[in-house]
């Protein structure tokens, strides 16, 4: 892959999903869009797009309603076998059930990659807390919830300079690439500021009080993903993500350090230094997003300066193609 020049390369790179009517595609020439909705009980509105192979390898149980290939739209739907006496129940363990039946036979390798006691909620559902295995999310092509907050100083002068990790070289997912200051999914029980806080601790050794004094919501980002290599996910499914961020400015007294085992270390870095390490490529692609949308709040890219200016901000807002509330 050559290297990326632009800052618009590298939105691209993180919503990489074509822009077609996902709830209106009827065309089969490969790659095949036509994905597979992800329906709930009693409910007309499709909360994830799954892709045919992975719709073709998953041991559907008989809580599954699965739709034949030509079928327009193609759909999976769980079924409330409750009869509405508790449907979050009944959907949660039409989750549980078949994700065991499909790990047990080994049918994904993403379904080992993570915690099996780490859930995604499935936003927008009318019952809530539906929830399945973090690990699952991209297999059933569910809006995933993110939360990365941006620590940044000030010199005297007044200029910038950003704390920027390095992942260990051991993950699975974008090893020994640089992130986000703090970032992780929000799980299914928690609000991403919920997770900000606890992430803090947890990756950079930042204390609670501070992140909550001090830590800014400074809204999000939205973007369709195609897997890839070393994106951790199976070929071929699409993920819908939502990244809730967060601003901290700190003084000089305070430096993130590694608590647990994802972040090999942390580097001071002024705004020239990132916008180098960001064209060279050596971001985790959603986490270059973050750091553009960053610039871009702090006016350090500006219309003046970049001529991807409009697109880039259309880019990192894109409308969702599942109900978010």
């Amino acid at each position: 892959m050559p290297p990326l020049t632009t800052y618009l390369d590298l939105v691209k790179t993180t919503d990489n999903f074509p822009y077609i009517d996902l709830l209106n595609a009827s065309y089969g020439e490969p790659p095949d869009y036509v994905f597979y909705q992800l329906l709930l009980p009693d409910d007309p509105r499709p909360h994830g797009f799954i892709s045919p192979s992975v719709v073709a390898k998953m041991p559907w149980t008989s809580a599954f309603e699965v739709s034949q290939p030509d079928a327009r739209p193609r759909t999976v739907r769980v079924l409330d076998i409750s009869n509405g006496k508790d449907t979050v129940s009944a959907c949660n363990a039409a989750f549980a059930e078949v994700l065991k039946k499909a790990q047990d036979a080994g049918t994904f390798v993403t379904l080992n990659h993570r915690r099996a006691d780490e859930d995604f909620r499935v936003i927008g559902a009318k019952y809530p807390v539906v929830r399945l295995r973090r690990a699952a999310a991209g297999l059933f092509g569910i809006a995933c919830r993110g939360a990365h907050m941006t620590v940044y100083t000030r010199t005297p002068e007044g200029n910038i300079k950003i704390w920027v990790p390095r992942r260990s070289s051991h993950l699975n997912t974008y090893p020994g690439k640089l992130d986000s200051s703090v970032a992780g999914g929000v799980k299914a029980e928690e609000s991403p500021f919920e997770c900000i806080v606890h992430e803090s601790d947890e990756e950079a050794s930042l204390p609670g009080s501070l992140v909550q004094e001090r830590a800014k919501p400074c809204g999000t980002i939205t973007y369709l993903c195609m897997s890839h290599a070393g994106s951790g996910m199976e070929d071929g499914v699409v993920s819908t993500s939502i990244l809730y961020l967060y601003d901290m400015e700190v003084d000089h007294t305070v430096v993130p350090k590694p608590h647990d085992d994802e972040v090999q270390e942390f580097n001071l870095w002024d705004v020239q230094q990132v916008k180098e390490a960001l064209l060279r490529g050596e971001f985790k692609t959603n986490c270059a997003s973050v750091m553009i949308d960053f610039f871009i709040r702090h006016g350090i890219i500006n219309d003046d300066n970049e001529p991807d200016y409009l697109e880039i901000i259309t880019r990192l807002h894109r409308p969702l193609p599942v109900p978010t509330r």
